[in-house]
């Protein structure tokens, strides 16, 4: 870590960030970072990870792009948070973390002093949050009572980007309701298994994969979909490709192999470079930019945080979404610049970089 430390402003995608933070512990193991991107708009704002990754400087790769996100993210919800991610690194594939490295992690943030707000993402669980929370302030995402804001961000975040596909599969192919649309969704996690259940309701037509076979196998099974391995599903015979696993999954490569004409999920940084941006609005693909169409956790957790309203706000927020979608696709029209380009546009505005 110490190497990337030295280098940190020469990464590509460190974006005046205004701090990232390396903290390790060597009694529980705990290895992490924590970048803040901004906090024009109040305390960065970001779950954290746990995750396998080949080298370090993937790590905080990821770390720089999230927390950029998640600046966008929050600016573009209306939200009063800054953005921020944390990423714990495990050691290798599977690996579990234990309560000992969730209590170094959340004594780090602890002592950033509440310039970053942690909460739950890949890797992570409310419980595990709620250990975090035994040694920081700085926390949400939490159980809380029926009808409050806040707990698992899963379940809203699904539900914000079920209203975004309809509103991309309404944009990109005249669709009145999701009745017969044919939908590919990568990953059938907390997100991507709510949305397919959400799509089955409404009559779509689902092809599922995920990195767990037997998990995309079973979900195909109850909801009378299809499941096809993991590595072919951005190819697709279908109307929507609708993302939800990792990042960096439109590229150079996989845009030209897309038969879809829309690509609406809720995966962070699906765009692998700036450029991807520009290439799927070339090949006339209708494009839902990721930090808007996923933000219902973060507005679930957001609100928790604040202490701002209860369930039926965050719900009213999360409904949102497709008019925001839909003022980047107008003015996407109306200047033939990519969605990509001017979403962040907007967010840039939005925290004072624009």
């Amino acid at each position: 870590m110490e190497t990337m430390m030295a280098a940190v402003w020469e990464f590509p995608d460190f974006d005046q960030h205004e701090g990232v933070h390396f903290f390790t512990d060597p009694e529980s193991g705990l290895r992490a970072v924590v970048a803040i991107h901004s906090t024009k708009l109040g305390p960065a704002a970001g779950g954290v990870r746990f995750w396998h990754y080949a080298t370090d400087e993937r790590a905080l790769t990821d770390a720089l792009r999230l927390s950029r996100g998640m600046s966008f993210k929050n600016a573009m919800a209306g939200l009063e948070l800054g953005g921020g991610k944390g990423v714990v690194l495990a050691p290798e594939p599977g690996a579990v973390i234990s309560e000992a490295q969730l209590k170094a992690f959340g004594r780090a943030v602890e002592s950033l002093g509440g310039r970053y707000v942690t909460a739950e993402d890949v890797g992570m669980s409310e419980a595990r949050m709620k250990v975090i929370a035994g040694e920081t302030r700085y926390v949400s995402g939490l159980p809380v009572a029926s009808g409050a804001a806040g707990g698992d961000p899963g379940p809203y975040t699904a539900h914000g980007v079920w209203l975004g596909v309809k509103a991309a599969a309404a944009r990109g192919l005249g669709a009145t309701d999701m009745k017969g649309v044919r939908v590919a969704i990568q990953g059938v996690g907390s997100v991507g298994g709510g949305l397919a259940r959400l799509l089955a309701r409404d009559g779509a037509i689902l092809t599922l994969a995920d990195v767990d076979a037997g998990r995309a196998q079973a979900l195909a099974a109850e909801l009378g979909g299809t499941a096809v391995p993991a590595d072919q599903i951005l190819t697709q015979g279908v109307d929507l490709v609708s993302p939800n696993a990792l990042g960096a999954i439109l590229t150079a490569e996989t845009i030209p192999t897309l038969k879809a004409k829309v690509v609406a999920g809720g995966a962070n940084n699906q765009l692998a470079t700036p450029a991807d941006g520009q290439r799927i609005h070339d090949a006339g693909i209708v494009y839902a930019p990721d930090y808007v169409i996923n933000a219902g956790g973060i507005i679930n957790v957001g609100l928790e945080y604040l202490g701002h309203g209860d369930e039926a706000e965050v719900m009213e927020r999360i409904a949102r979404i497709p008019g925001r979608l839909d003022e980047v696709w107008d003015e996407s029209a109306r200047t033939g610049e990519s969605a990509a380009t001017v979403a962040d546009r907007m967010a840039q505005r939005l925290i004072g970089r624009g």
